[in-house]
C-alpha cells in the first residue's frame, strides 16, 4: 500500500505542476496548431506533457512512459505489462482554446497493463479526482461514489462526437445519439473524455460512453476513478474494456445491463 501512495502522491504533484501551466495560460493568448481538420494542439499541451514525464522520470526512472504528444521521446508507444505512466497533458484542448473551463491533465499508471493509479486535475475548476485500486477514489480528498440511479430515462448520459467529418462518422455518431436520445433524461458533452468518466464517479452523471478518442491516455485515469467510485467501465458492445481499444462506457453500479441494451438497439 506504501508503495501505491507513493506512485499516486507524485502523479498528484506532476498533474499540479502541469496545472499551474494550464491555468496561467487559459486566457492567454493560444498557440494552435491542426492535427485535423478541427483536432487541435497547443503548446501548452506540448509543454505540460514535457513537465510531468520529467517529474515522473526523475521518481521512477525504471518505468514506461507513453503520453499523448511527445510519447516517441520518452518511451514505445506499445503498451506492456511493465509499470507504465500514461499522461493526457491537456484533456479538452479545444475546450482550452475557447476558454471553456472542462479542461485536465490526465494521469494514469498501469500494471499488467491494468491501471492501478488515477489523476485527473481540472486546475480552472480546482478539481482533483484521485484513486488507487482498491482503495477508492476521492475528489479533493472527499471520498466519492458513483450515483444510485436506477432507471435510463431519469439518467443523464454524456458522450462526444470526436473530430472525423466523413459522413460515415457522422452518420453513425448523430445516429447512435438520436437513438439514445429517446431512451434517457439528456446527453451532455464536455470535451474532454477524462472529466466523462470523472463525471460518472462523483455522480454528476450516469453513463457515458465515447468510439474512436485519442488513446489510452484519455482513459487510463479515469477508468480507476470510475470503478473505485462504484462504477462500472466496459466496453460498448458490453465486452470486457481494453485500454487500448480506443473504445469506452462507463456507468453507475446499477445501469449497466440496461445501457448496453439500448447501445445495441
Amino acid at each position: 500500500m506504501a508503495e501505491t501512495d507513493h506512485f499516486l502522491a507524485v502523479g498528484v504533484e506532476a498533474a499540479k505542476i502541469a496545472g499551474d501551466v494550464i491555468r496561467e495560460g487559459f486566457h492567454q493568448t493560444k498557440s494552435i496548431e491542426h492535427k485535423g481538420l478541427v483536432d487541435l494542439v497547443t503548446e501548452t499541451d506540448k509543454a505540460c506533457e514535457d513537465l510531468i514525464f520529467k517529474h515522473l522520470k526523475k521518481t521512477f526512472p525504471e518505468h514506461k512512459f507513453i503520453g499523448e504528444e511527445t510519447s516517441a521521446a520518452f518511451g514505445t508507444v506499445e503498451l506492456t505489462d511493465e509499470p507504465t505512466w500514461i499522461a493526457d497533458p491537456l484533456d479538452g484542448t479545444t475546450n482550452f482554446v475557447h476558454g471553456f473551463p472542462f479542461v485536465c491533465v490526465s494521469i494514469g499508471l498501469t500494471v499488467n497493463k491494468v491501471p492501478i493509479v488515477g489523476v485527473v486535475y481540472n486546475p480552472i475548476l480546482d478539481e482533483l479526482f484521485t484513486a488507487i485500486r482498491g482503495q477508492g477514489a476521492f475528489l479533493n480528498g472527499t471520498s466519492i461514489k458513483a450515483s444510485s440511479q436506477t432507471e435510463l430515462v431519469k439518467s443523464i448520459l454524456a458522450t462526444e462526437i470526436g473530430t472525423k467529418r466523413d459522413k460515415q462518422t457522422i452518420d453513425e455518431t448523430t445516429g447512435r445519439i438520436n437513438t439514445l436520445l429517446y431512451k434517457v433524461r439528456s446527453i451532455r458533452m464536455s470535451g474532454s473524455c477524462a472529466m466523462n468518466l470523472c463525471g460518472i464517479a462523483c455522480g454528476r452523471l450516469d453513463m457515458c460512453y465515447e468510439h474512436g478518442f485519442g488513446g489510452p491516455w484519455d482513459v487510463a485515469a479515469g477508468a480507476v476513478i470510475v470503478e473505485e467510485a462504484g462504477g462500472s467501465v466496459f466496453d460498448p458492445s458490453g465486452g470486457v474494456f481494453d485500454i487500448t481499444s480506443r473504445r469506452i462506457a462507463a456507468s453507475n453500479g446499477y445501469l449497466k445491463d440496461m445501457f448496453i441494451s439500448a447501445m445495441k438497439e
